[in-house]
């Protein structure tokens, strides 16, 4: 039932938003390891020096892997366009996207969360999304041809205290994903959106309390999340499936969360 997976994967050209760490690094792995490594990466984040690893691991595992890396911060909508122009061409014509690359910043309350935060979250998650998703859907439709997955969030679903914002920016990746899905229902292109409960990765609570560990690690304190690897596994997975098969959305959460919306607890208090 598995065994064509690799060849399902062949050739494919496969771009990954923020792919230097957590779920997009892990993203990047697994589609090698599906592939055998007959497959294209873009993998695009602000720190280059990440990428540079990342490939270096992957070639050195995989040697007839071809990997792309360029520093991309999809906040700066702008400079997205010049980027996909800029492409090799080999790497020109995107079979999978993978819209990764998001944030969390804080647990103010309404009314008290900075303006600069405000328009990091909207401009990183929503609006440099919706740039990539248009410029490279173009390319798609010309084909009629190609998969789109979306990095939601149960806080999509669900707002919790402190999240206002957050959650805002991914309810309205979900309303956006959701409306794209039914324009697309006819043709080739699938939508797939992953919406994962608590996850731990190497960096999202500590960019989130902007390099306080102590507040990170509370995030998951008598807990046992989901991680990188757990989510990475489903995009693949998703991605893999016989073209007529759309996983549309995928709720995913920790087996020993109270519910599904288990994200964050509250203020900690002694």
């Amino acid at each position: 039932m598995f065994g064509k997976i690799a060849e399902r994967l062949a050739g494919k050209n496969i771009l990954i938003t923020g792919a230097s760490t957590g779920i997009g690094y892990h993203t990047a792995k697994y589609f090698a390891e599906a592939g055998a490594g007959n497959i294209k990466l873009i993998l695009t984040a602000r720190r280059v020096d990440k990428l540079v690893a990342l490939k270096e691991e992957l070639v050195k595992a995989y040697p007839s892997i071809q990997v792309f890396t360029s520093a991309l911060d999809v906040s700066k909508t702008e400079t997205i366009a010049p980027f996909l122009s800029g492409l090799p061409t080999e790497f020109a014509e995107v079979d999978i996207l993978v819209n990764n690359a998001g944030k969390a910043l804080g647990l103010d309350q309404v009314g008290s969360v900075p303006e600069e935060d405000v328009n990091e979250m909207f401009q990183t998650n929503v609006l440099g999304m919706i740039q990539m998703t248009q410029l490279v859907l173009k390319q798609m439709k010309a084909r009629n041809t190609g998969d789109i997955i979306q990095l939601g969030s149960v806080a999509g679903r669900e707002a919790y205290p402190g999240g206002g914002i957050y959650c805002a920016t991914k309810a309205a990746l979900r309303a956006f994903t959701t409306a794209m899905r039914k324009e697309l229902i006819n043709t080739k292109i699938r939508i797939i959106e992953i919406q994962p409960g608590n996850v731990a990765t190497e960096e999202f609570s500590l960019v989130r309390f902007k390099g306080d560990a102590t507040k990170a690690a509370s995030v998951y304190k008598d807990t046992e999340p989901l991680y990188g690897e757990d989510v990475a596994e489903l995009i693949v997975f998703a991605a893999t499936r016989k073209e007529n098969t759309v996983i549309a959305e995928t709720l995913i959460f920790g087996n020993n969360q109270a519910s599904p919306f288990h994200i964050y607890r509250g203020p900690q208090t002694s």
